[in-house]
């Protein structure tokens, strides 16, 4: 199978590091006009130039907006008014423990992690349903399934994240538009590794024994029993973009390495 992306026009949020940057280089590779999306310029710049030498003769380019608020998000959709593919990857993390989750912190993970898709997809979904073709991928988590007690808030939002997804592919019968979600078990990236250093200092560890002993005992269910690598992500993410995947629609996809122990 060769995806071939060219002509499309992705913008990928919360892309200038990790899970999202990963996603956006793999869909410049097959063929896409990628948009890089951050809160900072210099971040959006940096990794605008990372893609573009790692992807000789890309097209992209970055467009800065914090997209946990209503006004950033109008301000990218002001700069970009269409684009074919959305994936909505912006979002946060955090563990903490139930007891000490102030209200604050359950409104700023909705508005991050749940917010920024729903406005985005509603601004870009009617175009994409007048163009009859259209890609929206949000990114969700295991932990959407198997609610975190280190993370209840967190969970939550991936949960809703799955239902806002679902509800909107159902707006899509006998179009060429799809809108799924893609749920990664744990994921290398690099505030993930920031995490798992902390893990290792307070610990006395190797990063290497204290992501082992992670996955051990918070994913004692992992078959893949060890992160996976932000790449490993993006090639589910690039293939359900494609227009190879058009049977694939209001699917949450599993990318979690066997956590979740149902066959469905």
């Amino acid at each position: 199978m060769k995806i071939d992306l060219a002509g499309k026009t992705a913008l990928i949020t919360g892309s200038s590091s990790g899970i999202g940057h990963a996603i956006a280089k793999g869909l410049s590779g097959a063929g896409a006009g990628v948009v890089v999306n951050g809160r900072s310029q210099d971040r959006v710049d940096a990794a605008v130039a990372a893609i573009a030498k790692s992807v000789p003769g890309t097209a992209v380019r970055g467009i800065a907006a914090d997209v946990s608020t209503a006004e950033g998000c109008q301000t990218l959709l002001a700069a970009l008014p269409e684009v074919d593919i959305l994936i909505n990857n912006a979002g946060i993390f955090e563990p903490r423990g139930f007891f000490e989750i102030p209200d604050d912190d359950w409104s700023r993970f909705f508005e991050v992690n749940v917010m920024s898709g729903e406005r985005l997809s509603r601004g870009y979904l009617p175009g994409m349903l007048k163009r009859n073709w259209g890609r929206i991928v949000f990114i969700s988590s295991e932990s959407a399934l198997n609610i975190p007690k280190e993370m209840i808030h967190y969970g939550m939002t991936k949960t809703a994240q799955l239902a806002v997804a679902r509800g909107l592919a159902e707006m899509t019968r006998g179009s060429a538009v799809t809108v799924n979600s893609v749920l990664p078990g744990p994921t290398m990236s690099e505030g993930v590794e920031a995490f798992v250093k902390d893990l290792a200092r307070q610990s006395g560890q190797s990063v290497e024994e204290a992501a082992s002993r992670f996955v051990r005992q918070f994913r004692p269910t992992s078959l893949l029993q060890r992160f996976a690598s932000v790449e490993e992500i993006a090639n589910m993410v690039v293939y359900v973009s494609s227009k190879e995947a058009s049977a694939t629609n209001g699917a949450a996809l599993r990318a979690e390495g066997g956590i979740v122990q149902t066959i469905a």
